[in-house]
Formats: C-alpha cells, sequence, structure tokens
C-alpha cells in the first residue's frame, strides 16, 4: 500500500497531537499558525480541533486528513 507524504510526515512527529502553534513545523513551513486560525474561523480547518489550556490543537490523523483533501497534483 502506497503511504503519502502527509502519513510519513504523521509517523515522524512524536505526538498524537500538533497545537496550532507547532503547524509550521508539522508542514516544513507550508501551513502557518495565522492562515490555520483564519481558516478555522471560517469552518475549513482541520476536523475536532480543541483546546488544551491556551494552545488550540488537532489530532494528528485529522491534520492528515485535512492535508490530503486540500493537496493537488500539478
Amino acid at each position: 500500500m502506497n503511504r503519502t507524504i502527509f502519513e510519513e510526515m504523521a509517523e515522524r512527529w512524536p505526538s498524537p497531537i500538533v497545537s496550532r502553534t507547532e503547524i509550521k513545523h508539522f508542514t516544513g513551513g507550508v501551513i502557518t499558525e495565522k492562515y490555520l486560525a483564519n481558516l478555522d474561523s471560517l469552518g475549513k480547518g482541520p476536523a475536532n480541533r480543541f483546546r488544551l489550556g491556551r494552545k488550540v490543537c488537532y489530532p494528528v490523523a485529522e491534520v492528515v486528513r485535512w492535508l490530503e483533501a486540500r493537496a493537488t497534483k500539478i
């Protein structure tokens, strides 16, 4: 079975969650914290986000699904 680049990114990530402030590191700089916050406010960010203290977080699996849905081959 072929893994996507996003699944490979998830395997290398040291946690089952990604905080919004770390999304830039998770995506290699492709998605920024501010851009993701803007998408969240429009209801277009990854599903099942939650708050831990002051941090907004996402399950890694949801971030992967969201990235796969947004990606297009060129």
